[in-house]
């Protein structure tokens, strides 16, 4: 029993990590759930919508970013699903755990398994997921490749048993079919369907239930225990057991080993129910308080703590679109969580007073740095307040656990190994300072990038330039910090010590692409195969950023001088100073000041000041012809009057010329590279083209690129510009 007293209570902890949710009846327009149980073998985890539309579960270690908004979340053995659903299309992304250990940072996984018409409905069973499309009511499946259903069939309503799956037509006849290897408990479900019309249906593991249309009345088939009598408006199915909400708001609960509610609910009204596997949970009508039932955790019915002082609950039965109980059951789940706020704040008070004392932060100058040698500091240093945004951005990252992974170098440490940061030790420039190489104490080469700004800075433009290297800071930190892909570089920790904000990554050592490209007589990349090798290492990268990131992220500064090389000639893209958190398929971030690289920049993101990630393919795309002629994106003609690289080379392109602008200095294409050269060129141009919607995607741009490799290395395979056109 004292490991089940420790799982309640981990339990009642972690509840009190979801946000505060206000909600308004206009927040839930459809049948989308916000609220879901996932039960693994040792721990039951809690995850809820916000009034603004983020996620939040009740795992310390489940963390998603506060900027991304979803429409709905499911969950089951393992798993979490939330849906993004925008005007017509819908995205669903999915964390995977290990049922055998606790849900931690380091061992969840994510990534997007949907992207399509919009979804106005999505459940889970303990393994699959199903949802049903907008207007057609189509159902989609997931997490289930045998699933075979009659295409034909549409649903108003479904419910997911372990390998059944069961739907209410337009009339309201039920309709269940199972997969090919279903056990026979599935196939009796299938085959004693009740028949009449009916309003609601739920399923369990191994049986399903349905509410009658006429009478409200329970029908219930497969394995199932004595089926109570009555009216009811709801249904909650586990395992071999099921609970019912009845009409006066009671819980009635029957199944395997003689299941039912704990004595101390019986007496509670309930507005709403749900269940998972053991697990059941309510939301009492006269306080709004959360009570979970079902396993040894919560044996007695166990109030999970009281919500709101109200003497007079909001009417959750309203043909006008008022309350109901799906989303008490989220206001319920999102007070108890009201003091997330503080508990956020002490974690990160305590992360950053931690073995040195508290101490303010100073966001004044940051590169006056004594002279004198055996001083690391300046003498007497007057610390201001970090600035409000970064402050508030620094708090976020800390309660989304993402920089647990990274390591906090301390400021000496840094000095000593670039002696104080002195010119002998500087290799370039990033977004928002210099960029310094140094070796760690345990050899390790590493790259640190330091936050400056200039002493001769007027106050007014001091404290812009602070804003945007705070922005930069933050924004880099908050995306390698959660970014693990081959293609991208690789931040192994920061500082963030007095008056100095630092990153340290990987070191590069083979430099830059742009390096390569225009400084170096004699490079490695004198070779069209490598050349479009590169091309599509850096192009994996960039699809990552837009594809499988959750929430996508539009990197904003892609040029020839970010695209970096290993000591194996890999191609890594590097400075997320600029880089802002999607938005995603059919929307785009409106009003934004355009930032990026003059000759880099789309300039349809630059004229309407509206980014989407096809902003990032147009300037990939800039590199693009850069690796074909060699001209930097910006270059002087033969008149030293400035030229872009697009308005030069795109015509050569288009009138199938591009041999006259291929760069000197790598041998003339053979026969067949100069097919896959000229492919190259097709799709560069087109992802150069005037209006977003006409570009490719980056995962139109890797393909392409797979193709033109293939066809460079191995054969002369076909190759047309029609192959590069974007299908979007």
């Amino acid at each position: 029993m004292a490991s089940h007293h420790h799982l309640f209570t981990t339990t009642l902890v972690l509840l009190f990590s979801i946000s505060f949710i206000s909600l308004t009846p206009k927040s839930f327009v459809s049948s989308l759930s916000t609220f879901s149980i996932s039960e693994t073998s040792n721990q039951t985890i809690i995850c809820a919508l916000t009034t603004n539309s983020s996620l939040n579960c009740t795992s310390t270690d489940f963390r998603v970013n506060p900027s991304a908004s979803f429409s709905g979340v499911v969950s089951g053995d393992g798993f979490v699903c939330s849906l993004r659903t925008f005007s017509s299309s819908s995205a669903m992304h999915c964390w995977r755990f290990s049922a055998n250990n606790n849900v931690t940072g380091s061992n969840m996984e994510y990534r997007r398994i949907y992207r399509g018409p919009a979804l106005h409905q999505l459940e889970a069973g303990n393994s699959h997921i199903c949802g049903l499309v907008n207007g057609t009511n189509r159902l989609n499946c997931w997490q289930w490749p045998e699933f075979n259903l009659n295409s034909t069939q549409n649903f108003t309503s479904i419910a997911l048993g372990e390998d059944f799956l069961c739907g209410l037509s337009q009339t309201g006849n039920i309709n269940c079919s199972i997969t090919g290897n279903a056990s026979s408990t599935s196939v009796t479900v299938r085959d004693r369907v009740p028949s009449g019309t009916f309003s609601v249906i739920s399923a369990g593991f191994r049986h399903a239930c349905a509410i009658k249309e006429s009478d409200r009345g329970l029908v219930c088939w497969g394995e199932v225990g004595e089926v109570p009598g009555g009216k009811f408006k709801g249904v909650a199915l586990g395992d071999d057991r099921s609970c019912g909400l009845r009409n006066n708001e009671r819980v009635v609960c029957w199944g395997q080993n003689n299941f039912t509610l704990p004595t101390a609910l019986q007496e509670i009204s309930f507005v709403s129910i749900e269940a998972k596997r053991s697990v059941f949970c309510g939301v009492s009508t006269s306080n709004f308080a959360l009570y979970c039932w079902g396993n040894e955790a919560f044996s007695e019915g166990e109030s999970i703590c009281e919500l709101c002082d109200r003497e007079t609950p909001p009417q959750c039965e309203s043909s006008s679109g008022g309350w109901n109980g799906r989303m008490v059951a989220l206001l319920v789940v999102g007070c108890v969580g009201s003091l997330s706020l503080v508990l956020v704040s002490a974690y990160f008070l305590y992360r950053y007073c931690r073995g040195r004392g508290c101490r303010v932060h100073d966001s004044g100058r940051i590169d006056d740095v004594p002279s004198e040698q055996g001083e690391s500091h300046p003498e007497n240093p007057q610390p201001q307040p970090l600035t409000p945004i970064l402050d508030k951005r620094l708090s976020q990252l800390a309660s989304m656990g993402n920089a647990g992974h990274l390591e906090e170098i301390p400021l000496q440490v840094l000095l000593e190994i670039t002696n104080n940061f002195s010119e002998d030790h500087k290799i370039g420039t990033g977004s928002f300072g210099s960029v310094y190489k140094g070796t760690l104490e345990d050899g390790r080469q590493v790259a640190i990038k330091r936050a400056e700004i200039s002493n001769a800075s007027p106050s007014a433009i001091l404290t812009k330039l602070q804003e945007d290297k705070d922005h930069a800071f933050i924004n880099e930190l908050e995306s390698l910090s959660r970014l693990h892909h081959k293609n991208l570089v690789r931040l192994l920790g920061f500082c963030e010590d007095c008056n100095e904000l630092v990153l340290v990554y990987e070191f590069m050592s083979n430099g830059s692409l742009h390096d390569h490209l225009h400084n170096l007589e004699i490079s490695p990349l004198m070779s069209w195969p490598k050349r479009i090798q590169v091309a599509l290492d850096a192009a994996r990268g960039i699809e990552y950023l837009h594809e499988y990131a959750v929430p996508p992220i539009i990197h904003r500064d892609i040029k020839s001088s970010n695209i970096l090389l290993d000591t194996t000639w890999t191609a890594k893209v590097s400075d997320f100073g600029l880089s802002l958190m999607g938005p995603a398929d059919d929307e785009s971030h409106l009003s934004l000041r355009a930032a990026g690289t003059v000759g880099y920049m789309d300039p349809e993101y630059y004229r309407l000041q509206k980014l989407t990630t096809k902003s990032d393919v147009y300037s990939f795309g800039v590199v693009l012809l850069e690796i074909l002629s060699g001209y930097r994106a910006i270059h002087k003609n033969e008149n030293g009057v400035p030229r872009n690289v697009v308005d030069f080379l795109v015509p050569y392109i288009v009138q199938d010329e591009i041999h006259r602008v291929l760069d000197t200095k790598v041998p003339p294409p053979t026969p067949y590279e100069i097919e896959a050269v000229a492919y190259v060129g097709y799709l560069a141009a087109d992802c150069v083209n005037l209006e977003g919607r006409d570009r490719p995607s980056m995962t139109d741009v890797v393909n392409s690129l797979e193709k033109a490799l293939s066809a460079c290395l191995v054969t002369a395979a076909s190759l047309s510009r029609s192959t590069t056109h974007s299908s979007i």
